[in-house]
């Protein structure tokens, strides 16, 4: 399984992710960050730009992450062994995801 190794803040709400096989991608994150406990990092752009690793996925304050698979794949990890992930993607939201499938 790929993990997220370092994350630098972008523009808007694109995250840069070294990842453990050395690749590096970029994720717009915008669809995933939205209500609950998500709602300050679109309120306050100092909350968004304060992410962190931790446990092998993006954090930010206020034990508030991202499921390194959401990040990475958008979903689960693929089965095949040798698949790398896109190097831009747009994140989505699993309901918003399964509404369009």
């Amino acid at each position: 399984m790929l993990h997220v190794l370092a994350v630098e803040v972008l523009q808007g709400y694109w995250l840069r992710l070294t990842l453990s096989n050395g690749d590096v991608v970029e994720r717009d994150v915008e669809d995933c960050i939205r209500g609950g406990v998500f709602e300050p990092l679109r309120k306050r752009r100092d909350l968004f730009e304060a992410a962190f690793v931790e446990g092998s996925t993006v954090a930010w304050p206020g034990e508030v992450d991202i499921a390194p698979e959401t990040l990475i794949w958008d979903g689960p990890e693929p089965e095949e062994a040798a698949a790398r992930p896109k190097p831009r993607l747009r994140v989505h939201r699993v309901s918003e995801r399964a509404r369009a499938g």
